[in-house]
């Protein structure tokens, strides 16, 4: 009785699906005939009636139920027999009726052979010539057809929809066989659904669903999406509902995260699936004859669907580019109107949510796109926890540099950069971390339609950047004065949005960390510079780890002697030294390194514009110096002797602060007492 319930159940959406089938091709051709076989024999000599033959032992197997024998009998008989496409689409508008044979039960089977016997007519072999328009003829089931012709023959059962015949005089020993489209329906079987819509005609939407085997999937998502009370409530309403079919397609759409309706488990999961239930109810009933081409508000609000015109019937237009076909009509309940859909609509909001589901992080994105495999390396390099902060909610807009970019920014650094490993100290990181920060707009997807020409935009590093839309397109401006192109706009990711650009842009703050890199310490330079090779001898001779001191962090500002102001320096003391080689006792060193530290100010890097005429200031030895600026704008160092030091190249950049070169030997008060 199981079966035969929800067959009962199924036979309104049957009415109506039965009235849009049409015959397959497949169907056509010439069926072999010969006044020495039976009907039956006929039908089990051709593959196109294999499902007609199924049918007939089906019923059989019922006792006291004998059609192949009477079919196989003198007759003659006049027989209209649906083609397998008919059978099948029979079948497939039925649950648990995957094929003829779950005709188990005598009740199911007593149907079948309801249906079988009115494609009968006993007592005659009615050939085409035979038939006329408005014909009627009695079937062995005790109903009659109607003969209609209109250029074709059709056959005028007890729904809406004749059959066309589309071989006919099929002879066989005992009689004729017309092959037909369509499965005819007899009144007692119109009459069986429509008990079965009295029936439900009392129940709710909500009861209409739960007794529908094929909308179980759906009673499911009601229950989950709490509108069960909704849907049972005065109305009127009327609700395009999915099958069961529907919604196994959407799970499939969404992925192997949602394997049943049991996967929407988190609140956002479960209100989307109440936005998508709302989205199938209209607050009004509208019957299947109501329906004309336009939108139709909906109880989401603020979406609509789309009733679309398609051929003689109508489809329902959603979100999505795939429309839903009407599969069965005017299902009506106490405060509404049902009509079956073969998918779920989908309002903007899922659209989102499935498009969402599919998109990749922007850190997946670059670590499936090839050229951005440099980026990936810098972002995992720079180990400040930027692989995380990306593949987090954002929004971003990440403008990603290419492997080539990456690849020009190493030869522009140099030999100790070959690749991106090398950015290996803390410093080093912490520059690359401020390189790639400074790609990044936190806060925003910002797509290329977003961007306006000289728009600056503040990045995750805190400079701005600025955008130049041009001839070639859209353009970065950085610190630099080269900007770079955007070769690939709008890349959307779940978290963001990536333009793919063809360089690295840098940002002022590194421009001048890497100038700092690039940059010598005082005592490198010293070494470098020919005219100063005295003054490192005299730094190692003096042997107070001077040299170290000064190749230290710093800042420091050296006023730095060149060799001929050394070498005045020791003609002035006399045949004893004549190299600072002589500077070799204790005493003696102790001299040298007082007259060198009073060359040294610590703790800060004073160019020549931060001098300021007049000026004392302290050096490393402990007494200070005097600035003299001229009118010219010619500096002097005054020492304690009566003769000033004159600036003879001024700002010399270090990595540890600035160099003054100066003719001169700076001499403390201690070096003069001492002397």
């Amino acid at each position: 009785m199981k079966k035969m319930n929800r067959l009962l159940n199924f036979l309104p959406i049957l009415f109506i699906v039965l009235i849009s089938w049409s015959c397959s091709d497949d169907d056509d051709g010439d069926i072999i005939q010969s006044n020495d076989i039976t009907i039956v024999e006929t039908a089990q000599a051709e593959d196109a009636l294999s499902s007609l033959v199924s049918a007939l032992t089906t019923a059989d197997n019922s006792e006291g139920t004998d059609l192949i024998g009477t079919l196989s009998s003198d007759g003659p008989f006049t027989v209209f027999a649906p083609t397998n496409d008919a059978f099948t689409a029979l079948l497939n508008q039925l649950d648990d009726f995957d094929s003829l044979s779950d005709f188990d039960t005598d009740e199911e089977r007593e149907i079948l052979t309801t249906i079988l016997t009115y494609h009968v007519v006993a007592g005659v072999a009615a050939s085409s010539t035979d038939l006329t328009n408005g014909m009627m003829v009695t079937t062995v089931q005790g109903e009659d057809l109607t003969i209609n012709i209109d250029g074709d023959v059709y056959i005028d059962d007890a729904t809406e929809i004749d059959a066309k015949v589309v071989i006919a005089d099929v002879e066989a020993s005992n009689g004729i066989v017309h092959v037909i489209d369509k499965v005819l329906l007899p009144q007692a079987i119109i009459d069986a659904l429509n008990e079965e819509d009295d029936e439900m005609e009392n129940g709710t939407l909500v009861d209409i669903v739960v007794a529908t085997e094929p909308l179980s999937l759906l009673e499911a998502a009601v229950i989950k999406a709490d509108l069960v009370a909704t849907l049972s409530s005065d109305g009127p309403f009327t609700v395009f509902a999915p099958t069961d079919d529907a919604f196994v397609a959407l799970l499939d759409i969404l992925g192997d995260e949602y394997n049943s309706l049991d996967d929407f488990d988190t609140t956002e999961e479960i209100d989307l699936l109440k936005d998508i239930l709302l989205y199938h109810v209209i607050t009004a009933e509208v019957a299947s004859t109501d329906l004309s081409a336009g939108p139709v508000t909906t109880a989401l609000a603020d979406n609509s669907i789309e009733v679309i015109t398609s051929g003689d019937t109508f489809v329902i237009g959603d979100a999505s580019d795939i429309d839903a076909n009407i599969t069965g009509v005017d299902i009506m309940a106490s405060n509404g109107i049902a009509h079956t859909i073969d998918k779920v609509l989908l309002p903007q909001t899922a659209i989102d949510f499935v498009i969402n589901m599919q998109l990749k992080t922007i850190v997946d994105t670059a670590i499936a796109t090839d050229d951005l495999s440099l980026l990936v390396d810098a972002l995992i390099q720079a180990d400040a926890g930027l692989v995380g902060t990306l593949n987090g909610d954002g929004p971003f807009t990440v403008f990603a540099p290419t492997n080539a970019a990456f690849a020009d920014l190493l030869n522009t650094l140099g030999d100790d950069f070959n690749s991106l490993a090398d950015f290996d100290t803390d410093k080093e990181k912490a520059l690359l971390t401020k390189v790639l920060t400074y790609h990044v707009i936190a806060g925003t997807a910002a797509f290329s339609t977003d961007l306006n020409n000289g728009q600056a935009i503040e990045t995750f590093q805190g400079e701005n950047i600025t955008i130049v839309l041009s001839d070639n397109g859209v353009e970065i401006m950085d610190a630099t004065e080269i900007n770079a192109n955007v070769a690939l706009a709008d890349v959307e990711a779940s978290n963001g949005v990536v333009h793919v650009i063809d360089k690295v842009i840098l940002p002022q703050e590194v421009l001048d960390m890497l100038a700092a890199m690039n940059m010598k310490t005082i005592v490198e330079i010293a070494v470098e510079t020919d005219d100063l090779s005295l003054l490192v001898d005299a730094l190692v001779q003096a042997d107070a780890g001077l040299v170290e001191t000064l190749n230290g962090d710093g800042p420091f500002t050296v006023f730095a002697p060149t060799n001929a102001a050394f070498a005045a320096l020791l003609d002035a003391l006399g045949e004893d030294y004549n190299s600072l080689a002589d500077f070799d006792t204790e005493a003696e060193k102790e001299l040298l390194v007082t007259i060198l530290t009073y060359h040294v100010v610590a703790n800060t890097a004073a160019y020549a514009a931060d001098l300021s005429d007049g000026q004392s200031i302290t050096t490393f030895q402990g007494e200070n110096v005097g600035i003299n600026i001229k009118e010219d704008g010619t500096v002097h160092v005054e020492d304690a002797s009566e003769d000033n030091a004159t600036v003879v190249i001024a700002d010399v950049d270090a990595s540890n602060g600035v160099v003054h070169v100066i003719n001169k030997v700076l001499l403390p008060q201690a070096a003069l007492d001492a002397l």
